[in-house]
């Protein structure tokens, strides 16, 4: 079992979700949040692939710690696949939730075709160099309005036909079941147990 892991976000709606995510699997979990400083990462990659490793290379290199880091984000159909690697700053470098969400719906609005999927990468780089890269998806539609009070980001406005739910309404538990961030993990034990070549 790796000792000490390292999440490399300061988002608690995140680092609590992976915390529950790897519960067993790593001894101690923290996340950026137990540092008082740490290197500002500017995530200029053109992938969700290339975002996370750069973070997690990053985050590793100054902590000396194996270090996970993700980039996950909505991809929207009818928008080409937008807002992609921008889904946290979609509506502006210190956009909240909601403002994403009102551009995203403004941007959606008249538009019957609402097919969307989550997309979660994940890096995990040890401190001797090797590197693990996953990813994980989660189909689901845009609806026209938030419904649900749990999770973050798109969650209000992503809906899952077969559990006639938003992914703001499940559960925790339900959510790291069906999440792309939950297959991402599933996809990375399956790895680090030989189950699974990358």
């Amino acid at each position: 079992m790796i000792k000490e892991i390292v999440i490399a976000t300061t988002n608690q709606g995140k680092a609590k979700e992976f915390a529950d995510l790897l519960d067993g699997i790593f001894e101690k979990i923290t996340s950026l949040n137990n540092y008082d400083s740490f290197p500002n990462i500017v995530e200029d990659g053109k992938t969700f692939g290339e975002n996370a490793l750069k973070k997690a290379r990053a985050i590793a290199v100054f902590t000396k710690k194996t270090t996970l880091a993700d980039d996950s984000g909505l991809e929207v159909e009818a928008l080409g696949g937008r807002p992609g690697i921008f889904s946290s700053r979609y509506a502006g470098e210190n956009a909240g939730d909601k403002e994403n969400i009102k551009k995203l719906l403004k941007e959606l609005n008249g538009i019957t075709d609402r097919k969307a999927r989550f997309v979660c990468n994940l890096a995990l780089v040890f401190p001797g160099g090797q590197e693990i890269i996953v990813e994980g998806t989660c189909e689901g539609v845009i609806l026209d309005k938030p419904r649900g009070g749990g999770g973050f980001g798109y969650d209000p406005v992503f809906f899952l036909p077969e559990l006639n739910k938003t992914m703001a309404e499940l559960s925790p538990q339900e959510k790291n079941l069906i999440s792309h961030r939950g297959r991402a993990v599933k996809a990375l034990i399956m790895y680090l147990n030989g189950q699974k070549k990358i």
